[in-house]
């Protein structure tokens, strides 16, 4: 007879492996264009990318005058420490890079032009917008579980722990000794990114660190000013608006410049304060469309504690925060999370042996 605890331990390990058969494939997609997103300063090959970043503000200024004044630009993200080009929003789906002087570089209209840019759309969305979001979320979530569970199916047989970065053969016991062992050293990193991960796709998931009441908090950190009647100036006054920005944050990086979305009536402008670890921050300056003067200011070091717990999940999330060693940590997680769910899904789907009948093993 079966006792209790050894039951739940076969329900535990045979849902992990189904579970695990049908996601994983899932959890290889994100974990791969993860860890490449993660190091894409590397590989994206486009004169000045290597660039140190410029925040000098007569260079700013002129640099956005010039780029603003392209037919169709809509904004701005403003080159950062590891990526040394701006990116130039236009209408429609055209985007391009322009150089830290404001000089166009490239440009695409198609997501498929860019490898960065379709690897971006795939780790967020699968190819698929807001239902492809969703999946990746829950996926997301069944990452943490496997996480769990699989933890729980290694204590039993921690004494046989062996690391190794391959499997010893490409046997299926061999691929799922690996698998363990591998997981158990990656779980916290795994963790980490997953959670991190889901909480950006399904804000309430946040409430487990900073408890009940979090999406409201949120909510109302992130609501945007209510909309004004003006409208947009033929030539709006960006050095002004710089310059106020610079006079209000002295310290803080310009990061994303917007034109009106929609009927806001607000010229936005977001920056990074050396506190926040966002990478393009989240203060962000309201100006009046049609005469650019200082209409709200959002400080992202006074919102609320939720809010700024939550501020800290991208860039924890992408490896954005701790320099070169945390973005190595989190390729690291990527690559393990692709290594071990694609071997595992192998085995589940196309290793498994046929069972030889009871009475030909009796034979035998």
């Amino acid at each position: 007879m079966i006792d209790a605890p050894s039951r739940t331990i076969r329900w535990i390990d045979l849902a992990h492996r189904w579970v695990g058969g049908f996601i994983g494939l899932v959890l290889v997609v994100l974990g791969g264009s993860g860890a490449l997103l993660a190091q894409k300063h590397l590989w994206v090959m486009l004169p000045q990318v290597h660039d140190a970043q410029v925040q000098e503000t007569g260079a700013l200024i002129a640099a956005t005058e010039r780029m603003m004044a392209i037919p169709g630009a809509r904004g701005v993200v403003f080159a950062g420490p590891d990526f040394g080009l701006n990116q130039i929003g236009m209408k429609g789906d055209v985007t391009a890079y322009a150089s830290q002087a404001g000089v166009e570089v490239t440009r695409w209209s198609s997501k498929w032009e860019r490898p960065e840019v379709w690897l971006f759309d795939l780790h967020h969305y699968l190819f698929s917008g807001d239902v492809g979001k969703t999946i990746a979320g829950l996926a997301g979530i069944a990452g943490l579980l496997f996480v769990i569970t699989g933890a729980i199916l290694w204590w039993r047989l921690r004494s046989a722990f062996e690391l190794r970065l391959w499997p010893r053969r490409m046997t299926r016991p061999a691929i799922l000794r690996h698998h363990r062992d591998l997981g158990i050293v990656l779980a916290p990193l795994l963790a980490v990114t997953l959670f991190t991960g889901t909480t950006m796709v399904f804000r309430p998931v946040a409430s487990l660190l900073t408890g009940p009441g979090t999406e409201a908090a949120l909510e109302a950190a992130f609501e945007p000013p209510p909309p004004s009647e003006a409208k947009l100036a033929a030539k709006p006054d960006y050095r002004g608006i710089i310059e106020t920005a610079r006079a209000r944050y002295p310290d803080a990086e310009i990061r994303i410049l917007s034109l009106p979305r929609g009927d806001t009536g607000y010229i936005s402008l977001r920056v990074r304060q050396p506190q926040e670890w966002l990478p393009n921050g989240r203060t962000t300056l309201w100006f009046d469309a049609s005469t650019s003067e200082l209409a709200h200011v959002r400080d992202a070091l006074k919102l609320s504690r939720a809010a700024q717990v939550y501020n800290a999940h991208y860039p924890v999330h992408s490896g954005k925060v701790g320099g070169w060693a945390y973005r190595l940590v989190v390729t690291v997680a990527g690559v393990g999370l692709t290594m071990m769910g694609g071997l595992t899904v192998w085995t589940f789907w196309f290793r498994r042996k046929t069972m030889k009948p009871k009475r030909a093993r009796s034979a035998a």
